[in-house]
């Protein structure tokens, strides 16, 4: 819209003032110094500098979307108007950075791969299986001096209480434990010596008291204390606690050690395994406690206690035909823990190289498989070499890692009760003597857990959702 007097503003605007006449407009020619502009040609751009600084930056403008970032690079290393002007020929930043923008090529790198969350600790792993397998040689040393056969019962039942306290405990611990380690080790204070004295006075009603009621108190004080070391993380202090045990038995096939050394040599291991769990809680309790911190439920924690239940009894019906595959099984605990941490990591690296969920489901059939694989193939040359059932060693040892699995997402419920069904079922028939027999119980009741635990798992773990 022109301004100037005479325009098109006359036939809607006209400003007068009184008394005076409008300025009139000066020629050209009459300009003086001071108003003349002279204007030079522009410089043409240097194509060789231009050329030069696009190879310099071309790994950085090439992923680039537009030339506003382009521009914005440039001025992050500090080009200025002058020096772009003067070196390169550019009237300003925006027409250097669109020049640069055209002579690069569009590069579109993947982004670094991402660092797996679940990788796992091999030596913990392998440390965990070997110490769930050492305290049995404290049976090895001691077996001389008592009667281990009447014996037996009682010590089963304790364990099995205290196997079934320890699961619903380590989950609630480990719940207290995302609040902070102090909360931890309060549960741990609390849970521990009451699943301790539980474990005694249930294993002291069979036993009708007596000696066996003091070696039932050993037993489950030491998995009371093994099992807070082993929540916390203390797995090389619980491995030198257990120490004399295993120079007690290392000694046994060339020396006899004697009664003194047969029966101290456990004592001191317990001793020391207390006191090693004292000094690790006295540490966690001094941590400083988390404000407004939640307690979670006690019934969240009853799915894993009856799973651990549920478990015993099946590995309790196993070492009743074949004593040694309990040794298989937990030894075989620590590459089962490896297993699952390996399973998380290949479900998220599956997630990021499929697009579709039919296509992370066959993905996710294909991992579970391989885990499953990679867990059962060493344990048959293992159930040869100790003279055991293959079959029912493997079909029990698939329940339990696919058991675990589900707990490791939260699907306590379901996995506890497909296990206790099988333990139940197994244990009704061997202990009423019902058909198809003891033999053939045991294998069938796992193989009917296992298939319903593999069809649990891949409905719910096979979906992105629970991986994401």
């Amino acid at each position: 819209m022109s301004l100037e007097p005479g325009g098109a503003e006359q036939d809607t605007l006209a400003i007068r003032l009184a008394g005076t006449r409008p300025p009139r407009r000066r020629p050209r020619w009459a300009l003086d110094d001071a108003t003349l502009a002279i204007r030079l040609p522009r410089r043409a751009p240097d194509d060789e500098a231009v050329s030069e600084l696009a190879a310099e930056l071309a790994d950085r403008i090439g992923p680039a979307v537009h030339p506003y970032e382009v521009a914005a690079l440039l001025e992050a290393e500090g080009l200025s108007a002058s020096l772009i002007s003067e070196r390169y020929g550019h009237p300003n930043l925006f027409s250097l950075a669109s020049a640069l923008y055209e002579r690069v090529p569009r590069t579109f790198p993947e982004p670094a791969r991402a660092a797996d969350p679940w990788r796992p600790d091999t030596v913990r792993c392998l440390l965990r299986g070997v110490l769930f397998a050492l305290p049995g040689l404290a049976y090895l040393l001691t077996a001389p001096l008592w009667d281990a056969g009447g014996y037996a019962p009682a010590l089963i039942v304790a364990g099995l209480v205290s196997w079934t306290w320890g699961q619903a405990l380590g989950h609630r611990a480990h719940l207290r434990l995302a609040t902070g380690r102090r909360e931890a080790g309060r549960t741990l204070l609390a849970g521990a010596p009451v699943g301790a004295v539980v474990a005694t006075t249930v294993a002291a009603l069979p036993a009708g008291g007596g000696p066996v009621t003091l070696v039932a108190a050993a037993q489950s004080a030491y998995l009371a204390a093994a099992g807070v070391l082993l929540v916390l993380g203390r797995e090389r202090l619980l491995l030198a606690a257990l120490s004399p045990l295993v120079a007690g038995a290392a000694v046994l096939p060339w020396w006899e050690p004697g009664p003194a050394l047969r029966a101290g040599l456990p004592l001191l291991a317990l001793l020391a395994t207390l006191s090693a769990t004292g000094w690790v809680l006295r540490g966690a309790l001094a941590v400083p406690a988390v404000a407004g911190a939640n307690r979670p439920r006690v019934l969240w924690s009853l799915p894993y206690g009856l799973f651990g239940l549920a478990a015993g009894v099946l590995v309790l019906l196993e070492g009743r035909e074949e004593p040694y595959a309990v040794i298989v099984l937990t030894l075989s605990m620590g590459p089962a823990e490896w297993l699952l941490y390996r399973y998380r990591g290949l479900s998220v690296a599956a997630l990021r190289a499929t697009a579709t969920p039919a296509g992370f489901l066959l993905r996710s059939a294909g991992i579970l498989g391989l885990c499953l694989l990679a867990y059962l193939a060493p344990l048959l040359p293992a159930a040869v070499f100790t003279g055991a059932d293959p079959v029912a060693l493997l079909l029990l040892a698939a329940v339990l890692w696919t058991a675990l699995l589900l707990q490791a997402f939260g699907a306590a419920w379901s996995s506890a009760g497909i296990c206790l069904t099988a333990a139940g079922g197994a244990g009704a028939v061997v202990l009423f003597q019902l058909p198809p027999g003891a033999a053939l119980a045991l294998p069938l009741g796992c193989g009917a857990a296992a298939l319903c635990l593999s069809a649990c798992a891949l409905w719910l773990l096979g979906r992105p959702a629970p991986h994401a």
